[in-house]
């Protein structure tokens, strides 16, 4: 097992509640982690510090390194969690359960109930704060099951600049953001994932199903279940970075600008809106802006949340 050097022991900040925690922590850390190798060897530290976490781990790439280290560091003292609802497309449980694997890592899957939740349903733009709710209720259940000290998540530097309501849950929950204590962005998440050796260090972003769906519009089964169903077509015509926006009968494609003469193949366009009529859209339409995380957010005045 292998440990790392400049770890330190974090202490409460009794005077700026959360946010001001997290900007002392971020101060204290970045003073001894300039280069992502240093934050690496602190990540390290740290998780020896807490002694056995849970990971609420997803399957993407920021909660997959910190199951990784994890597991280097803890062996079977690090325990993922995924949590498996209609707003997790199948692809990602089954990327979820393949890398876990071959980490060697201890990994259950749960069941969540957010589609459950009023709050959620009515997809308000707080809806992510009601998702997390739910995930932090069963890790904090689960982590006393387990027998684990420290519920932590896979939230990088760069998530603090969105509009994020679910980073209130997991204040309001306790849950320890490793990577933001550690000063780790997007892309020194990728750079340390990559140095370590994990496969999926390049995998492109991903989200829930339910980040689909306008603010003020239900989110239903059958709505997650079209666009998975569309997203994962559009995978299988070999598009990897993919979302499927819902606009009633119009669905609002963004791709990566990069896979964009991909879709004028020979045949693949009008595979494209064949697919999209099958999974119930009568409007299959490209948006010319590309890929972008949080598109949806661009409608809302006022709301970003800027931590640090």
């Amino acid at each position: 097992m292998r440990r790392g050097s400049g770890g330190v022991t974090p202490r409460e900040d009794s005077g700026g509640g959360w946010v001001g925690r997290v900007k002392v922590l971020f101060v204290r850390r970045m003073a001894i982690a300039h280069s992502v190798e240093d934050k690496l060897a602190g990540l390290r530290a740290l998780f020896h510090e807490m002694g056995s976490v849970l990971v609420c781990y997803s399957g993407g790439i920021d909660s997959a390194f910190v199951l990784a280290v994890a597991t280097d560091e803890l062996g079977p003292r690090a325990i993922g969690m995924t949590a498996v609802s209609p707003s997790l497309a199948e692809s990602e449980r089954r990327d979820a359960e393949r890398i876990a694997e071959s980490l060697g890592a201890v990994h259950h899957f749960v069941e969540s109930h957010e589609i459950e939740r009023p709050g959620y349903v009515k997809n308000d733009a707080d809806r992510c704060f009601h998702c997390k709710t739910e995930l932090y209720e069963i890790a904090a259940e689960k982590r006393r099951d387990y027998q684990a000290e420290v519920v932590v998540n896979g939230t990088n530097l760069d998530d603090l600049g969105d509009y994020r309501p679910g980073l209130q849950a997991a204040k309001a929950a306790g849950v320890r953001s490793p990577l933001v204590e550690l000063g780790f962005g997007k892309a020194d998440v990728r750079a340390a994932a990559r140095l370590i050796g994990l496969e999926v260090w390049d995998k492109p972003a991903s989200a829930c199903l339910s980040s689909r769906i306008p603010y003020g519009t239900s989110v239903t089964r059958e709505r997650l279940a079209q666009i998975g169903g569309l997203e994962a077509d559009l995978k299988a015509l070999g598009f990897r970075q993919v979302r499927v926006r819902w606009h009633e009968r119009i669905a609002r494609i963004e791709l990566d600008l990069a896979e964009l003469e991909h879709l004028l193949a020979p045949g693949i366009r009008e595979r494209v809106v064949e697919a999209g009529k099958r999974h119930g859209f009568t409007y299959v339409t490209l948006d010319l802006g590309g890929y972008r995380t949080g598109s949806h957010n661009e409608v809302l005045v006022g709301r970003g949340l800027r931590i640090v």
